[in-house]
């Protein structure tokens, strides 16, 4: 028999204060019972989804994205037969146009409104929603529809997910399960992230036999209304919505300025110059790397500080620029 996800370690949301400093530097999810129960769409939603989605229109500022999925996708938001698109309708749609056919029980259809910001498409919302998570300076953004299904991907920033509306199921894997992940495509996913083909809730053990090892390593954790869940960087998770409506608020944050980049275009890079070299070569640049980044422990104390050049640490933003800019300068050649 295959183990099983471990539950995610929680506890009674204990205050927003107390909230940033459970998470600050923390390296593993954590859930926070009823840490937005209090909050005013969670109340809403309490009284009827109704309610719930009246009171989110109210907020509604320009159209939003939508993906239509067919029946037979049992709302499992995924790739076409031949993988090489998708297998929703994705348009465009007023969002009180979404509400009311979500408010209708249209379930015939999955309907999903993905990762939508709050500032510019519900404008005023996030003043009067995780106000005290301000500090954070987190990009936030709403997650609407009704039953479905998102495989397992992972996000660079860290995430706050805050549960609203209806159930969510989140099975979440360690980074270093990549391997026992069956990635789809590099590039090509439904929603940007590279995703797993592997469905967790019914996985296919003779097509993905690894995928055992990575379930036996997972955590899980379902939501409730009000309840939140801090997802570390980089940990996959596939999240399972099960009511007729759900509305998911995250708040993503980096540790890092935001103009050092993203280590995603790093990797793609790794990919195209060093990926196809001989191994020795490759075990060379390994430790090339290890040395300059993995291991990397602060400025090097053998060097003058006017000579350390892009290995002073930390990195300046004047010094982030005049290294982009030479990095652009030799992509040209």
């Amino acid at each position: 028999m295959t183990a099983g996800p471990a539950q995610v370690e929680e506890c009674v949301a204990p205050g927003p204060e107390a909230i940033l400093a459970a998470i600050a530097g923390r390296d593993q999810p954590l859930v926070f019972r009823a840490g937005a129960r209090h909050w005013p769409l969670t109340q809403q939603g309490l009284d009827s989804d109704q309610a719930a989605l009246s009171y989110l229109s109210g907020f509604a500022a320009q159209p939003v994205a939508v993906c239509e999925l067919p029946p037979e996708a049992k709302g499992r938001v995924f790739f076409n037969d031949q993988m090489d698109g998708f297998n929703f309708r994705g348009y465009r749609q007023h969002f009180a146009e979404l509400a009311e056919r979500l408010a209708g029980g249209d379930l015939a259809a999955g309907l999903y409104m993905g990762s939508t910001e709050t500032t510019q498409f519900f404008p005023g919302f996030a003043e009067q929603h995780g106000q005290d998570f301000a500090a954070l300076g987190a990009l936030t953004s709403l997650w609407v529809g009704n039953a479905s299904r998102i495989a397992a991907h992972f996000d660079f920033p860290h995430n706050l997910a805050c549960n609203l509306v209806g159930q969510r199921t989140f099975t979440l894997f360690p980074p270093q399960e990549v391997g026992n992940l069956y990635v789809g495509p590099l590039g090509l996913a439904p929603g940007g992230q590279d995703i797993s083909l592997v469905n967790f809730d019914e996985p296919d053990f003779d097509r993905f036999p690894k995928a055992a090892e990575a379930l036996a390593a997972a955590q899980q954790a379902t939501l409730e209304p009000g309840d939140i869940l801090f997802i570390p960087s980089l940990w996959w998770h596939q999240v399972v919505a099960k009511a007729s409506l759900n509305v998911l608020m995250t708040f993503w944050w980096r540790d890092s300025p935001a103009w050092l980049g993203r280590p995603t275009n790093a990797l793609l890079h790794a990919v195209l110059s060093l990926r196809d070299l001989p191994k020795a070569q490759r075990q060379a640049w390994k430790a090339l790397f290890d040395h300059y980044v993995f291991d990397h422990d602060g400025a090097p104390a053998h060097l003058p500080e006017q000579a350390q050049g892009p290995l002073a640490s930390p990195m300046t933003e004047q010094a982030a620029r005049l290294l982009r800019a030479e990095l652009m300068a030799k992509f040209k050649r």
